[in-house]
């Protein structure tokens, strides 16, 4: 297969250094601050939008390579076993976690968001304004993931 190389467009500061430490994001808050080779106009207009998927690397997090069984979600015993594209957790082929968060403020090449769930230091790969029409509707889940889920992004 052909591989790729990505460059990161820029980098997440804020609080958060743990990567064991995966829940309660809704309340934290990151800079991303853009490299300068994309200028200070690179977020012009992105203000104007409420949400924005931020698309970054778990560069942070060991990667052990065997993706070829099932485990358990999060390495719990009472969750079931899942497939390596059935969960969104950091144990990934590529590394590539994506989030929608919500936009505090745009000023320059520096982005605040609420609720990226990415630690202090991890490369941005890249951002996208939220748009309505690319978003999914009527979406569903098993419901052991609701529950799951249900503390991951409160403050």
């Amino acid at each position: 297969m052909q591989s790729f190389e990505i460059t990161p467009i820029g980098t997440v500061r804020n609080h958060r250094t743990d990567v064991q430490d995966t829940d309660n994001w809704g309340a934290v808050r990151s800079t991303i601050t853009v490299d300068e080779r994309f200028g200070e106009a690179c977020l012009q207009g992105l203000e104007g939008f409420s949400h924005v998927e931020v698309l970054f690397v778990f560069d942070q997090f060991p990667d052990d390579g065997d993706y070829r069984e099932p485990r358990p979600y999060r390495g719990r015993a009472d969750l079931p076993p899942v497939g390596i594209f059935a969960g969104r957790g950091p144990r990934r082929p590529n590394r590539i976690g994506v989030t929608s968060c919500a936009i505090a403020s745009v000023d320059g090449r520096e982005l605040t968001v609420v609720g990226l769930d990415a630690v202090s230091g991890t490369p941005v790969i890249d951002l996208k304004p939220t748009m309505e029409e690319f978003r999914a509707v009527d979406v569903k889940q098993p419901q052991w993931v609701s529950d799951l889920m249900s503390d991951y992004f409160k403050p």
